[in-house]
């Protein structure tokens, strides 16, 4: 077995833990614990019990590592490996019942940089659905076992493009310029709320494209791999890489077509 191979059976393994948590809180009713950075943008408590339950798992088994999560502090490791963790990717998903939300691990090899990190492996689990998606450097992407791959050869006109929103109202209305500007350009538009779940969709053929500003390195770490596997190029505009400036998932030739039109809408404009 692969380095590589055992980190995913670490970050896997407590993933289904923290999911099995996740889904048994959801039913018992969700509390809000805190709002962060906009009255829309919650944080319930199964949100930090999952973060908390994750954080000390790792801890048990991998006591060198660093971690990066999304509801608690940064901590630096001396192994030269991160951990980066989203306890509940779609929080608003999960707040409503709509089973579109996700635990998200990802063990990164340099500091906590999308713009520098080497992502090792990753993992995605839908508690809700029972869907667990994996992946490893060079080893491939799959789900509950089955190799996905990207779907390739879909003209842009023809493409499904999913995307998502920012919390703050004032992008929003900007972001939805753009939306309206590329909709008569594609087959359509969706919006799960999940950005690593659409990363995964970019994966399994469920999405061909896929574009977001604002997301945070929690928000894509483990998705970003699981897209790449499968054979998706993901990235930002003119070369850059994934960044909280902007995410694009697609496979080669249409992530080039998207990217042109995204630019010309304005896509970065704030």
């Amino acid at each position: 077995m692969t380095a590589e191979s055992q980190l995913l059976d670490t970050a896997t393994s407590i993933a289904l833990r923290a999911g099995e948590l996740v889904k048994r809180r959801r039913s018992e009713g969700v509390e809000i614990a805190a709002s962060k950075s906009a009255p829309e943008d919650i944080v319930t408590l199964a949100d930090r019990e999952s973060e908390q339950l994750i954080r000390d798992a790792l801890a048990e088994v991998r006591p060198n590592d660093g971690f990066f999560g999304e509801e608690s502090a940064a901590d630096a490791g001396t192994s030269g490996l991160t951990w980066v963790v989203d306890p509940i990717d779609g929080t608003v998903n999960y707040a409503y019942d709509i089973p579109a939300y996700a635990v998200s691990i990802a063990v990164v090899e340099g500091d906590p940089d999308p713009e520098t990190w080497r992502t090792l492996a990753g993992v995605v689990v839908n508690p809700a659905i029972g869907e667990v998606f994996t992946a490893t450097t060079g080893g491939g992407a799959y789900l509950n076992g089955r190799a996905l791959r990207v779907r390739t050869g879909v003209e842009l006109p023809l493409a499904l493009i999913g995307t998502g929103f920012s919390y703050s109202a004032e992008l929003r209305v900007r972001q939805a310029a753009v939306v309206g500007g590329l909709i008569d350009q594609v087959r359509d538009i969706r919006r799960i709320g999940s950005a690593a779940l659409d990363l995964c969709s970019i994966a399994a053929g469920r999405l061909d494209g896929f574009y977001e500003r604002m997301l945070n390195p929690w928000d894509h770490a483990a998705g970003a791999l699981i897209a790449r596997e499968a054979g998706a190029r993901v990235g930002g505009l003119a070369g850059a890489l994934e960044s909280k400036e902007l995410v694009i998932a697609a496979e080669d030739g249409l992530f080039t077509r998207l990217e042109v039109v995204l630019a010309s809408l304005g896509v970065l404009d704030d």
